[in-house]
C-alpha cells in the first residue's frame, strides 16, 4: 500500500460543486457587514429652485416618468409648501423670470401654481451711466420685431419654490430626504465575483446624515456655490470675488400702480457698482445695490428714513454727492433735500424711478459677490446644475434663469437617453448637455464680467468711449433690439 497524501491526512475530500456552494456562503458573510445602498435612477442634492424644477420636470415629462428619484435637502421642505406673507409685505429675495423661463415653466405645469397677484411683469428699462449720464431705453411694447411685450416677470423666490412644491406633489411621488444632509459621496465598491450582483462600482454612492445609503445611476448637484457634489467629482471651479456686496430690501414707492399699468425697471451705473430698481406689485419694489463691502455696512446700519434717502440720492445726485453721503452716520433725509434744492438735477424725471418713502422692517441684507465658473458641467454619472455649476454677478438679473435654462437642457438629454435605451448616466449620454450650455453660460458670464469692470471706472477716456457707445447702441434699432431678446432669454 501506497503512502497517504498528506493534504488527505489534514482534511476530508470536498466535492467541487459543494466547494462553489461553501466558497458563495463565505462571500455573502464577509459582505454582510456592508450595508445594502437603495438603488434610484436620479439622486438630486439640493432643493433649491433649480432641484425642484428638474425633478418636476422629469415626473411631468410622460418619457422620464417612470423613473426612481430621490431628493436631498437640509432645509424643511414643508414650509416651502406653506410659505405665506400679507399682501403688503414682500420677500427679500425675489428674481426676474424672462419669458423663456415661464415658457420652461408652464410646459412642466408649474407656472399656473405661482401666485400671480404677488408677481410684477414690467415691460420698459431706463439703463444709465452714472457719471456722464449717456442713457439706454428699451421698450418691450414699442418694438414690432419682438414677439413679447414684457421683459421680465419679478416675483419671490419664495412664491417660485412653493409653486414648484405644489406641482411635484400633484405627480407620482418621488422619494424625499429633506431636513437631511450628506454626509459623504464615495464611488461604488468594486465588482464582486458573484455574477448575480449588479455592478455598482461606477454609481456614486451616498451616506446620508440618517445614515440611510444611496447609489445614483445619476447624481446631479443642484446644491450651490460650494456644491458638495462637485467636489465629489472632481471638477474645478475657477473665478474671482469682486469686492463688493449686494444689498437687497424691499420699499415702498411715492406712487401706487394698477396692474394693468406697464412697468419701468430702473438701473444706474455708479463706480461703485449698479443699482437697480425693479417693480413689485402696487407700490413696492425691490431693491439690488451692489457696492463696496463698507458701503453696505454703512447702508444697513441706517434708520429706514436715512436708507430711503440713500436710495433716492443714488438714482438722482452726482457720485460725489453720493460718496459723501456715505460719510455721514446719520441725517441722509436733510442732506438729500439741501442737495436737491441746491445741485442740478441730472436726469428728467420721467427718466427716474419715483421717490422711496419706506424700507420693509427687516428686509436689509448683503451677501458677497463673485464670479465662479466650474470647468466642466458633467463627470461620470455627475451632472451640474444652476450654481453649482455657475455665479454671476446680480447687474443683469440672470442667475436664476441660467439655472432654469441647465435644467431644461438636461432634462432634454436625460429624455433622449431613456427614448433611446440609453444610460442616464454615461458620459455619452450627458456630453450633450455640457456642449449645450457651457458655451450660452460662459458667453453671459463674460460680457457681465466686462459691464462691471467697464462701468467701475470713474473718470477718463473710457467713460467718454462707454457712453458714446451706449448712446449708439440706443439709436440703432436692430442692435437695441438684439439686446432686448438677450435681456429676455430669447
Amino acid at each position: 500500500m501506497g503512502a497517504v497524501p498528506v493534504r488527505s491526512l489534514m482534511r476530508p475530500f470536498v466535492c467541487r460543486t459543494c466547494a462553489k456552494a461553501l466558497r458563495r456562503r463565505r462571500r455573502t458573510y464577509a459582505t454582510a457587514a456592508t450595508p445594502t445602498p437603495e438603488l434610484y435612477d436620479v439622486v438630486c442634492v439640493g432643493g433649491g429652485p433649480a432641484g425642484l424644477s428638474l425633478l418636476t420636470a422629469l415626473r411631468a415629462s410622460p418619457i422620464t416618468s417612470s423613473l426612481k428619484l430621490a431628493l436631498i435637502e437640509s432645509q424643511d421642505l414643508s414650509k416651502t409648501s406653506t410659505w405665506s406673507l400679507p399682501p403688503n409685505k414682500y420677500s427679500n429675495r425675489a428674481s426676474s423670470l424672462t419669458p423663456s423661463s415661464k415658457a420652461f415653466l408652464e410646459r412642466i405645469g408649474a407656472w399656473p401654481h405661482l401666485d400671480h397677484s404677488r408677481m410684477q411683469p414690467y415691460h420698459r428699462m431706463q439703463v444709465w451711466d452714472g457719471v456722464s449720464g449717456a442713457r439706454i431705453s428699451f421698450d418691450w411694447e414699442q418694438s414690432p420685431k419682438i414677439s413679447h411685450t414684457t421683459v421680465a416677470y419679478m416675483t419671490e423666490n419664495a412664491n417660485l419654490l412653493r409653486a414648484l412644491s405644489t406641482r411635484l406633489t400633484s405627480l407620482p411621488p418621488i422619494t424625499l430626504f429633506d431636513k437631511t444632509s450628506v454626509s459623504s459621496i464615495s464611488p461604488g465598491p468594486a465588482p464582486t465575483l458573484d455574477i448575480t450582483a449588479p455592478d455598482l462600482s461606477s454609481w456614486p454612492h451616498l451616506t446620508l446624515s440618517n445614515s440611510r445609503t444611496l447609489a445614483a445611476r445619476l447624481l446631479i448637484g443642484a446644491d450651490g456655490l460650494n456644491s458638495p457634489v462637485r467636489t465629489f467629482a472632481a471638477i474645478p471651479s475657477r473665478g474671482w470675488d469682486y469686492n463688493r456686496h449686494g444689498v437687497v430690501a424691499t420699499v415702498k414707492l411715492a406712487a401706487d400702480f394698477p396692474s394693468n399699468v406697464p412697468r419701468t425697471a430702473y438701473q444706474r451705473f455708479l463706480p461703485t457698482g449698479p443699482v437697480a430698481l425693479l417693480a413689485l406689485p402696487g407700490p413696492y419694489a425691490t431693491l439690488v445695490w451692489s457696492t463696496l463691502p463698507s458701503h453696505a455696512t454703512h447702508l444697513k446700519s441706517l434708520s429706514p428714513p436715512d436708507f430711503s434717502a440713500m436710495i433716492n440720492a443714488a438714482f438722482r445726485l452726482s457720485t460725489v454727492d453720493i460718496e459723501y453721503m456715505h460719510t455721514i452716520p446719520s441725517g441722509q433725509v436733510d442732506e438729500l433735500d439741501w442737495r436737491l434744492r441746491h445741485t442740478p438735477s441730472l436726469v428728467e424725471g420721467s427718466q427716474i424711478p419715483h421717490a422711496v418713502v419706506d424700507v420693509q422692517t427687516n428686509s436689509t441684507a448683503s451677501f458677497p459677490l463673485r464670479l465662479r465658473h466650474a470647468d466642466a458641467y458633467t463627470a461620470s454619472r455627475v451632472a451640474l446644475v444652476g450654481d453649482a455649476a455657475h455665479t454671476i454677478h446680480p447687474l443683469a438679473g440672470q442667475g436664476l434663469n441660467m439655472g432654469l435654462g441647465d435644467v431644461e437642457a438636461l432634462v432634454g438629454n436625460i429624455e433622449d437617453s431613456v427614448r433611446y435605451g440609453g444610460d442616464i448616466g454615461a458620459g455619452m449620454a450627458l456630453e450633450g448637455y455640457g456642449a449645450e450650455r457651457y458655451a450660452v453660460n460662459n458667453r453671459l458670464l463674460g460680457v457681465v464680467d466686462k459691464l462691471h469692470k467697464l462701468y467701475s471706472v470713474g473718470s477718463g477716456p473710457l467713460v467718454g468711449l462707454r457712453s458714446l457707445g451706449l448712446e449708439a447702441v440706443d439709436k440703432v434699432g436692430a442692435v437695441k433690439e438684439f439686446f432686448m431678446r438677450q435681456a429676455a432669454g430669447s
